[in-house]
């Protein structure tokens, strides 16, 4: 396998959808842009924007930038246009900026950065407004923490249109397959109508809190990405950076920790469950707080379920691995 049909199977595992070189959606049409600007149309609806593009481009740079953090969370930003319902995000460029767990906040260095940045793109043609921001959820998934709703909130007040993105960089390594998600806040004391469940995802035990309480506050927009043949080139160039470090890499060892915490939380929540259900003793008919037990056991299964089959699929790439690069030239030496 090389790297080319490696970038191949990245860009189908993410739906990346290709363009032609004289889409629209390449073209920059600053008297329309300004004219969403001042009907501002988002005011009379908050649920308003339902989706978003992301250019192949922007995404390949978010997961070199989310990777690189390690541990640490890290920032940037994302410049784009807005068509109708739908936001667009052209590119993408990180921020000097890194914090820990759910604490990501942008310094007086990363505002001049990004001034700077914005001004030198416009130079050289690049018209598309910053519409908003991404950051790196290492290993706990795509949601928003109390502190990032209020940013958010902030943002959304004084520099509308603006969209936020979280990436599990951990998670997109465990998977094979970007981990993103992208979401919008409601203003201060609207209550959204009834939505339903959402896409069940793993929440480590000590951020259920935080995730539970301000879940209501923000909503998801629908994610796609595109690409066009201007992009190859581009892509191509970061592309062999992405594919070195990919296939140097095993998952189960940049991961360990990454596991073995998700074992550890894993048991965490049993001991919670065995313990509550311990003390609620037995009652006769269905109790409302036996249903919530069985849930909680429900979610820990498919937790179990998703550690196990991403610890699989790390063992099946090294033995993929062994076969290509080990026992192919040990043949061929023969």
């Amino acid at each position: 396998m090389d790297g080319r049909m490696a970038q191949t199977t990245w860009e189908m595992s993410n739906n990346i959808e290709g363009v032609q070189i004289v889409d629209e959606i390449y073209k920059y049409n600053r008297q329309q842009q300004q004219d969403i600007l001042t009907a501002k149309p988002w005011e009379k609806d908050p649920h308003y924007f339902k989706d978003i593009k992301i250019s192949a481009l922007a995404l390949l740079k978010m997961v070199m930038h989310a990777r690189s953090g390690g541990t640490l969370e890290v920032m940037g930003l994302l410049l784009g246009k807005v068509d109708g319902y739908t936001m667009i995000a052209m590119d993408s460029f990180a921020l000097p900026v890194e914090g820990t767990e759910t604490r990501v906040n942008a310094q007086a260095q990363a505002y001049e950065y990004m001034a700077a940045y914005t001004e030198s793109a416009k130079q050289v043609g690049r018209l598309e407004n910053v519409i908003g921001w991404y950051h790196s959820h290492p290993g706990y998934g795509c949601w928003l923490s109390g502190i990032d709703v209020s940013t958010q909130m902030l943002n959304q007040q004084f520099q509308e249109p603006f969209v936020a993105i979280v990436i599990d960089p951990v998670r997109t390594i465990s998977a094979g397959k970007v981990n993103l998600g992208a979401f919008r806040t409601y203003p201060k004391g609207y209550k959204p109508p009834d939505e339903g469940p959402s896409e069940y995802q793993t929440i480590p035990l000590n951020k259920i809190e935080d995730f539970g309480v301000h879940c209501k506050q923000y909503y998801s927009l629908d994610v796609s990405y595109f690409k066009s043949a201007l992009d190859r080139r581009l892509l191509d160039s970061l592309w062999n950076k992405y594919w070195v470090n990919t296939l140097s890499s095993s998952s189960l060892l940049t991961n360990a920790d990454y596991a073995t915490g998700q074992i550890f939380d894993l048991s965490d929540k049993l001991e919670q469950s065995e313990s509550q259900l311990g003390r609620g003793g037995f009652m006769l008919g269905i109790d409302p707080q036996e249903k919530k037990m069985e849930d909680k056991l429900a979610k820990a299964t498919k937790d179990s379920c998703k550690t196990t089959i991403e610890v699989i699929h790390g063992l099946m790439s090294q033995v993929i691995k062994d076969k290509l690069f080990n026992q192919v030239n040990c043949k061929n030496a023969q």
